[in-house]
């Protein structure tokens, strides 16, 4: 596996334990539908996370949130409107984006609630 691919496992792992650490509850992780991947889908206090996790070893090339395109938000739209349908959800849905970076030996976790709104 690609070292990039090893960092984003790493990254997604370290998100699912922080929402825990917090008070969500998992519902799944790295679910797809369709073209589009749902990072994480958690629930606190009848509010559906739809959780992107961007992780970067670095800054040098800008904050991990600036890429999430609006391509990816109108995929993840798509996809958690399939979702809801089909586990017949009745909540308020929220994207948030995980953004994690590399600090010296250790990494920084930012969670960006309400990171966007779908269109």
């Amino acid at each position: 596996m690609a070292e990039h691919n090893d960092l984003g496992k790493f990254g997604e792992e370290m998100a699912v334990e922080f929402l825990q650490k917090n008070g969500y509850l998992i519902l799944d992780i790295n679910w797809t539908f369709q073209k589009a991947e749902i990072d994480i889908i958690a629930i606190k206090e009848n509010t559906l996370a739809i959780v992107e996790v961007k992780t970067r070893s670095s800054l040098e090339f800008g904050l991990p949130q600036d890429f999430v395109k609006p391509k990816k938000i109108q995929l993840l739209v798509k996809a958690v409107n399939e979702y809801v349908n089909q586990k017949n959800l009745d909540l308020e849905v929220r994207f948030d984006i995980i953004a994690i970076h590399k600090e010296g030996k250790s990494f920084v976790i930012e969670h960006l609630i309400d990171a966007f709104y779908h269109f």
